[in-house]
């Protein structure tokens, strides 16, 4: 375990504190890289965890993990480029066309992606494709719906870290779907809101394919003694452009050759 420094401790501490706040109030907060620095990641996965925790320590339990910031397109959105990973908790997991108030997020946006879902745990530092092939017991269609606590989305690596990676919400297909003979670069994507299309991708955006990201994944989580577990869900990352939510609607993410998944935003009835 790293042992940090008193002044390091009180800025950590400092920064998942604004973060818990503008969570349990809905309120978005000033970025957090005045604490920081918007080059320190280490730094920030430590305020990523300690918010985790605190939710764990609430009743939550982790249940896998999401990679953001894959894709170019997403990269150019959001003014960073490169790859991050946040804890995904069973209370933010939803299923196909169950409903999602929108009062649940402050600032979302969605994303399609394919999830995959551990029938092994990866362990091993340095893991490889065929660690992750291995490991893979099947994928899903899955809509992620980013948010960010962080106001207006003024964001740098350190900032989207903290904060868990910019994570919402994220929503599974039901249909299990093997990896035996799948090119997971080729799989087109198409995302509509309400029946019209808002964004189009390929897995091939996705780190050059959805395996070689969660290779990344688990090669970074080993590193910082986290491994991926036997049954764990992992986002991939987006395979496209973000769409911002607005108001209520329903998202529709088609997959090919791997299905579909609907992501259903309410107004929270009374």
């Amino acid at each position: 375990m790293t042992v940090l420094d008193a002044a390091t401790e009180t800025r950590i501490d400092s920064a998942a504190t604004r973060l818990i706040a503008a969570a349990a109030t809905r309120t978005p907060c000033p970025p957090v890289r005045d604490l920081l620095g918007d080059t320190d990641v280490d730094a920030a996965y430590q305020v990523q965890r300690r918010v985790a925790d605190t939710r764990v320590e609430a009743g939550a339990r982790v249940v896998g993990a999401k990679i953001g910031l894959t894709a170019a397109a997403v990269q150019a959105q959001f003014g960073v480029f490169q790859p991050d990973f946040g804890v995904l908790l069973d209370d933010m997991v939803f299923a196909h066309a169950q409903p999602l108030p929108r009062s649940h997020f402050l600032q979302p946006r969605a994303e399609g992606e394919i999830a995959f879902v551990l029938g092994r745990g990866i362990e091993v530092p340095g893991a490889t494709v065929a660690d992750v092939l291995r490991a893979t017991e099947f994928v899903l269609p899955a809509i992620e719906i980013v948010d960010s606590r962080i106001a207006d989305w003024d964001l740098t690596i350190t900032d989207t870290v903290a904060d868990n990676a910019s994570s919402g919400a994220v929503v599974l297909g039901t249909t299990p779907f093997p990896l035996l003979g799948k090119d997971l670069s080729q799989v087109g994507m198409t995302l509509e809101r309400d029946g019209e299309p808002v964004s189009f991708g390929a897995g091939h955006a996705c780190l050059g394919s959805p395996v070689a990201a969660v290779a990344w994944l688990a090669r970074e989580l080993v590193r910082r003694g986290q491994p991926l577990r036997e049954g764990d869900v992992v986002m991939s990352g987006a395979l496209g452009p973000v769409v911002p939510i607005g108001g209520p609607g329903r998202f529709r993410l088609a997959l090919d050759g791997l299905g579909e998944v609907e992501a259903v935003i309410e107004e929270e009835r009374a």
